[in-house]
């Protein structure tokens, strides 16, 4: 039965452009995270041998993955900047930038000399691209998020927006799909010579493709009334004014965030468990490969039935029932690992993080935007999401660091694991319960500012 919102007058123009925001942000998501799932893959199966070198492989690995995290720290930055660039100018102003910007970097990468080559120039400039691309990304979701939230019927919110977060699901199976079969046909000496740079180069498509279709979508009639023609909004800073009228709800967010431990505690450290020599474990680069693929393609499937859910159900309790139940089980994951038993190892990684944590993933964003109103929305979004991430990043070369060899690392790994996610639930029970209510409600509740997050 179709929403009552989409069978009044106008609706069919309504039910159009919602439905161009929610394919424009799910492709964008796709091609835009295809890039920087590239990278993570490439951490934590290549760099270690190419751009760093060491006697120590653990330092080789530490070091890998900490370039991982280092495109997490300039997040932040890429937050504040694009999230203001997004709630003054409009939310596809800022998605065409993001894309362009990320395609560019990964490309680059693509073409970058090894250590062996130029020496330690190859790290730095390594690093240089992950900021640009952790700059870039830091504006995606929170803008493509808003474009639909603000597009979607109030029923239907949590059903549209979850397409973006399928689409970053999406571009990761073809991050995947096409490092797989490189890995798994090509020699060593080439894979680690050529092969690894096909991928990246590849990103010229975004470039292209990603201009064509963000430039084609429309900015929320919404916006354009409250905000776009609003010169007294412009003048606003949406940062400070975030942090003076929302403090408590963006370090609830913030922290909400750290359930991303699930994803980097099984597809970033567990996959370099998984294929490292320092573990013993013995996997190769193509079974983890595999892993992250039927992982993913199952993620593709469950969001947006969780995403239609919260719309029935409530945010919250995804939120919560999916944080804790991955997190509880991300140990049991690795120890999957430690039995050297690929088709165990894959189901679990289907149930921990193709299923349980996907009930987070479909629902944080139209649970976060639900959060902020309209002048602050992007902003709000990107700030809370990329601080949040900026401190889960560095967990993977944390647990490298804890996890020595010889240790019971699926008992210690798991244990934080699941202490961070019991964090992050807290903050969920927290936060308010938005599912029912209109956006034009949810604007009429924000007109008093919270108290400062230290009277809180």
């Amino acid at each position: 039965m179709s929403s009552p919102e989409l069978t009044r007058p106008g609706a069919e123009d309504a039910t159009r452009n919602v439905k161009r925001a929610a394919a424009s942000g799910w492709i964008g998501s796709a091609l835009e995270y295809y890039d920087f799932a590239l990278y993570s893959t490439a951490a934590a199966l290549v760099f270690p041998k190419i751009f760093f070198t060491s006697e120590n492989p653990t330092v080789a690995v530490i070091a890998s993955l900490a370039t991982y995290a280092v495109g997490y720290v300039m997040r932040p930055v890429g937050a504040v900047v694009l999230g203001a660039w997004g709630d003054r100018h409009g939310r596809k102003n800022v998605l065409v930038l993001a894309m362009l910007l990320m395609g560019f970097s990964t490309f680059a990468v693509g073409l970058l000399p090894t250590y062996a080559q130029v020496g330690v120039l190859a790290p730095v400039l390594l690093v240089l691209l992950r900021l640009v691309q952790g700059f870039a990304v830091a504006g995606e979701l929170g803008g493509s998020n808003a474009m639909i939230v603000e597009h979607a019927p109030d029923a239907r919110r949590g059903f549209f927006a979850s397409f973006s977060l399928q689409g970053t699901q999406a571009g990761s199976i073809l991050a995947t799909a096409a490092m797989l079969p490189l890995a798994s046909l090509l020699p060593e000496a080439a894979w680690l010579g050529w092969g690894w740079r096909i991928p990246f180069l590849l990103s010229a498509i975004v470039i292209v493709a990603g201009y064509i279709i963000r430039a084609r979508v429309s900015e929320p009639p919404a916006f354009q009334t409250g905000v776009a023609d609003n010169a007294e909004a412009k003048k606003r800073f949406p940062f400070v004014e975030l942090l003076r009228t929302k403090p408590l709800v963006t370090l609830l967010c913030i922290v909400m965030t750290f359930t991303n431990v699930i994803g980097t505690t099984t597809l970033v450290f567990g996959v370099s468990f998984g294929t490292s020599k320092i573990y013993g474990i013995g996997f190769t680069s193509s079974d983890m490969l595999w892993v992250t693929l039927l992982t993913n393609i199952t993620a593709v499937i469950t969001i947006p039935i969780w995403g239609a859910l919260s719309d029935r159900i409530g945010r919250r309790v995804f939120m919560i029932v999916g944080g804790l139940g991955g997190g509880l089980l991300s140990g049991v994951y690795l120890w999957s690992v430690t039995q050297k038993n690929l088709a165990l190892v894959i189901v679990m990684a289907i149930i921990v993080q193709g299923i349980l944590f996907q009930m987070w993933n479909a629902t944080f964003a139209t649970f976060y935007q639900e959060q902020f109103p309209m002048r602050i929305r992007v902003t709000g979004f990107a700030v809370s999401q990329n601080v949040g991430l900026m401190i889960a990043s560095f967990f993977p070369s944390i647990f490298t660091a804890v996890a020595q060899p010889g240790s019971n690392v699926p008992l210690v790994i798991g244990a934080t694991t699941f202490a961070i996610t019991v964090v992050a639930a807290v903050a969920a029970l927290l936060s308010k319960e938005t599912r029912g209510k209109s956006l034009a409600d949810l604007e009429t509740a924000e007109v008093t500012p919270e108290p400062s997050v230290a009277q809180a």
